[in-house]
């Protein structure tokens, strides 16, 4: 089931990546990159899973919703960083003394 919701968010942040954030003010496309990577990530781990293990390809447990929920959460903690280190909006730069 994680692999549906990074496979949701990485389209969903190339969507708005695409439409709204044409001046890359907010660095979406960096989101977008953080989760279209994780979700080739998962894809990999559970194809080969499953070809070398069997078992079912999508799991629909509570741990495994949790488990998408907490890497959403970290990719978008991931980001939230490369913006704080990388400033591309120049807000921090006129708050902090250089």
């Amino acid at each position: 089931m994680w692999l549906l919701f990074l496979f949701s968010a990485a389209i969903l942040a190339t969507a708005i990546w695409y439409i709204w954030d044409k001046s890359e003010k907010y660095a979406i496309s960096i989101l977008a990159l953080i989760y279209w990577g994780a979700t080739i990530m998962v894809f990999v781990d559970h194809t080969l899973g499953y070809l070398m293990e069997g078992g079912e390809y999508f799991d629909t447990s509570l741990d495994a919703y949790i488990l998408g929920a907490a890497l959403m959460l970290i990719g978008a903690v991931v980001w939230e960083i490369f913006l704080i280190i990388k400033d591309p909006a120049k807000k921090l730069s006129r708050v902090l003394p250089s």
